[in-house]
């Protein structure tokens, strides 16, 4: 069974960490302390493999599927999967330090 909106929005922490599944790798991890982290499990070259994609509810259903589908497809295309956050967080760091002029 899919996930839906309302059934991530009734999810209740345990006493341990928990995942709710979706489909095609895309989960939510439900920790102790309330938080819905959404997650993405993948395998390259049979080792799996974690992609974080954020937060539940700032990172919607629909935009964690959109996410989810643009990494299968650059896994696919390529072999890599996206490397989004790490190149947006190596450009501000460039940024920060080239000279002001």
């Amino acid at each position: 069974m899919t996930l839906s909106d309302a059934r991530l929005r009734h999810l209740k922490p345990k006493a341990k960490a928990c995942k709710v599944s979706d489909f095609d790798g895309l989960y939510v991890a439900v920790t102790p302390n309330g938080s819905k982290l959404w997650r993405f499990k993948y395998r390259v070259d049979g080792k799996e493999k974690l992609l974080s994609i954020g937060a539940y509810p700032a990172i919607s259903l629909v935009q964690a599927r959109q996410t989810r589908d643009a990494a299968r497809a650059s896994l696919a295309a390529s072999g890599k999967p996206p490397t989004q956050k790490k190149h947006d967080r190596a450009s501000r760091q460039n940024a920060s330090h080239l000279p002001a002029g």
